[in-house]
């Protein structure tokens, strides 16, 4: 597998849903101490929304950093599939998108994202997202 991960600054990327608080410290602990990420954010390359990794994000703005290690897909892609957490809820892609270009953020855990070969087990230093 051919990945690019990108390092984006902070303030290009759009979330699309809220976070919980106490898993959020709990990733920031983590992150701390460990002293890099071992599986960056991914999103969207046409809008720039926040597709998977919320928490990590967060957690990376926490620490003070400015940029964050991202995976850029094309959420146009047949092969990016979006379904709810919770039995029942409707969730698409469009609704996604329009959250995270709007501002009004979704309900933490609303979204759960099937992305083909995403990176994970990585060793980004945090040096590198100054």
């Amino acid at each position: 597998m051919n990945t690019k991960i990108s390092i984006i600054k902070n303030n290009l990327i759009k979330q699309h849903e809220r976070i919980r608080k106490n898993h959020l410290r709990e990733l920031f602990d983590q992150i701390k101490h460990d002293g890099f990420i071992s599986d960056p954010i991914i999103v969207d390359k046409n809008t720039m929304v926040l597709l998977d990794g919320h928490h990590r994000f967060n957690a990376i703005k926490l620490l003070g950093l400015t940029a964050s290690p991202v995976y850029l897909v094309d959420y146009k892609s047949r092969k990016i599939q979006v379904t709810s957490w919770r039995g029942g809820e409707k969730v698409t892609k469009k609704i996604v998108i329009r959250a995270g270009l709007s501002g009004k953020l979704l309900r933490p855990k609303t979204s759960r994202h099937s992305i083909p070969e995403k990176p994970t087990g990585l060793r980004i230093p945090l040096s590198k997202l100054i």
